[in-house]
């Protein structure tokens, strides 16, 4: 009987948590609508529990990759959506339905502003490969460093959005090797003899 009321009551919980994920995502797709194309809406224009948005158009229009925008993220406080899937070049967005209005407005806010940061690269006002998206994510070590060569300044690669400033999640390094890691693994254990050897001195 427990076990059944148990089972229930998740279930309600999860037929909720379904509800609220629809207005959610047609909310933030309705906002991110006019500054990114969303893909796949059904025949009312509407999304389900999860949209995508296309960011291939700005691999020609200014280099921008959709790595790039989910690196720039960071330093907005958000981890990046699903990238590439189930599309290639483009972002899978699925807001966890706990969220609360004022935290899906920040990330849209985030993915505004990141568009208007790439739409100064399509206007040439900046390098196309030297500029604040391509040089995200921008750990405390490196704002911090003596040296800095960037053509931004420290406090725009740090603080893009005035509500950061009162809480940021900071990261803790820049780009490493993106895929390559994952594809090329390097194992660092020991030889497998060793094992043995030591098994061996302690029996």
């Amino acid at each position: 009987d427990i076990i059944y009321i148990h089972c229930y009551d998740g279930i309600s919980r999860n037929n909720k948590c379904i509800k609220d994920s629809y207005p959610q995502c047609n909310y933030m797709a309705k906002r991110l609508e006019s500054h990114y194309p969303i893909l796949f809406r059904g025949v009312n224009g509407t999304v389900a529990h999860e949209f995508i948005v296309d960011l291939r158009p700005l691999k020609t229009s200014a280099g921008v990759e959709p790595e790039d925008v989910a690196k720039r993220l960071i330093d907005y406080g958000f981890h990046g959506p699903t990238m590439s899937w189930p599309v290639p070049g483009t972002l899978m967005i699925e807001p966890t339905e706990s969220e609360s209005k004022a935290e899906l407005d920040r990330f849209c806010d985030a993915l505004i502003s990141i568009r208007e940061e790439i739409a100064e690269i399509e206007k040439g006002k900046v390098d196309i490969n030297n500029n604040v998206i391509k040089g995200a994510p921008h750990p405390p070590h490196v704002l911090m460093a003596d040296k800095w060569t960037k053509p931004y300044s420290r406090e725009y690669a740090a603080y893009p959005a005035p509500w950061l400033r009162a809480a940021k999640f900071w990261p803790t390094t820049c780009r490493v090797d993106n895929v390559y890691g994952d594809r090329n693994l390097i194992c660092t254990l020991q030889p497998p003899q060793e094992y043995e050897e030591k098994a061996e001195a302690t029996a």
